[in-house]
């Protein structure tokens, strides 16, 4: 069976940097932080009181306000990125087979904030008292299934969850399904609503977060030895995927072809990364497999680069493995720097830097390295593109996300050529 060729004809953001794609990239280029104070509760008695959250979002914009209180706040955000991809592929809903079109869309969590909000109302004496929608609004799968009722995308659709690799792992499986020709077109990619009591209380607890209070904004500083644990971040990443000849047939716009993805295990400890990047190694050995490509045909990678001690070095270690001498010419970067750390949602934003970096021929910093905060353990031959953002010819471009759990997906984008 001959393989379908798959490319990204839609795409859409809201991102702690703008609520639409245009804005992200715009933040992105510039290293724009997006973290500051938290103020979706009340954070001044935990041990990190900062987040990278949406600004200014009015989800009336997309829905009513009946419609609106049956969903989470992850949901919403879907919703939104998903409504900017679809309108930014220009399918026309009216005569395209939507029993053909799917969704395929992520969260590493789901509905934190209405899972505290139910439980914080149960009152023991009075005994249960639930709303109807509390398990509907919770549920991670939910935010697929309100993004096809919406359109009536009749195809596949499910949720992926593997922490933060969900929506690599969603953007890998909709590729999937397209390449086997089991759907023309999917709308997929993550989302993740997670600044709340609970979600920073409990990743407090694992001293994952940066308790870098006193300025929030300088936070996220991967590959610097002064870094101490990941930022929060809220948002969604949409993407429209889409079986090449159907695209071609509608005269679509083609931003770039979807060439491989690899998926792997590190089989080692709940939450850290295995400290010689074992499962980081092998992902991406199995995304250039899949591929049919070279280590040295890539010229971007957007790293998983969360900000914490054990994380960043794996990584290198990883990359140093798999690239060899390439790895110096290879440019790296961290947009979490800017975005912090979107958990489920992160793949999703990241191939969307990855294949706007081809598109633009811009490869967006990592911010917030300073001269002489160097970790020993850290390879400085190899280019982060710290502080500024770098231009370059972008033939290819691989985004890496890891998850808790040992989880580990990655996707190679390509510039597209007929």
């Amino acid at each position: 069976m001959e393989l379908k060729r798959v490319v990204v004809t839609g795409l859409g953001a809201i991102t702690p940097l703008g609520n639409t794609l245009s804005e992200t990239w715009e933040g992105l280029t510039n290293g724009k932080s997006g973290a500051g104070p938290i103020t979706l509760f009340d954070a001044s008695k935990f041990k990190t009181q900062f987040a990278c959250e949406i600004k200014d979002f009015d989800p009336l914009q997309i829905m009513d306000r009946k419609e609106v209180r049956k969903c989470d706040r992850y949901t919403l955000l879907a919703l939104k990125a998903a409504d900017e991809a679809v309108i930014n592929s220009g399918l026309d809903l009216e005569s395209e087979d939507k029993t053909r079109i799917g969704v395929i869309f992520s969260a590493g969590i789901g509905g934190i904030k209405t899972f505290e909000e139910e439980v914080k109302g149960y009152d023991a004496e009075r005994g249960p008292r639930f709303n109807p929608f509390f398990i509907p609004k919770m549920i991670a799968d939910i935010a697929a299934g309100h993004i096809s009722m919406k359109y009536g995308f009749n195809g596949p659709n499910f949720a992926t969850v593997s922490a933060c690799a969900s929506s690599t792992n969603a953007i890998g499986d909709a590729f999937n399904y397209i390449r086997l020709g089991k759907a023309n077109a999917i709308v997929t990619g993550g989302a993740e609503a997670a600044v709340s009591f609970a979600s920073i209380g409990g990743f407090n607890a694992m001293n994952a977060l940066s308790t870098r209070n006193d300025s929030p904004e300088t936070a996220s500083r991967p590959f610097s030895a002064s870094r101490d644990g990941f930022v929060m971040g809220e948002g969604s990443g949409a993407l429209v995927l889409e079986e090449l000849e159907h695209a071609l047939a509608r005269g679509a716009h083609i931003y770039c072809e979807v060439v491989g993805t690899g998926l792997s295990a590190d089989a080692y400890h709940l939450t850290a990364s295995h400290p010689d990047g074992l499962g980081a190694r092998l992902v991406m050995k199995n995304a250039l497999e899949d591929a049919g490509m070279k280590p040295e045909e890539i010229d971007y990678i957007n790293v998983h680069g969360t900000s914490t001690p054990v994380g960043d070095i794996s990584e290198v270690k990883a990359i140093k493995e798999v690239f060899g001498d390439h790895a110096s010419n290879l440019n790296i970067s961290s947009t979490k720097s800017m975005t912090g750390h979107l958990l489920g949602a992160a793949g999703a934003v990241e191939a969307i830097a990855c294949i706007k970096a081809i598109e633009e021929g811009i490869i967006p910093p990592t911010i917030n390295h300073e001269e002489g905060d160097n970790d020993p353990e850290i390879d400085y031959n190899l280019n982060y593109t710290f502080n500024k953002a770098q231009k370059r010819e972008i033939n290819a471009a691989l985004s890496n996300t890891f998850g808790f759990g040992g989880h580990n997906a990655c996707v190679i984008v390509k510039k597209f050529v007929k």
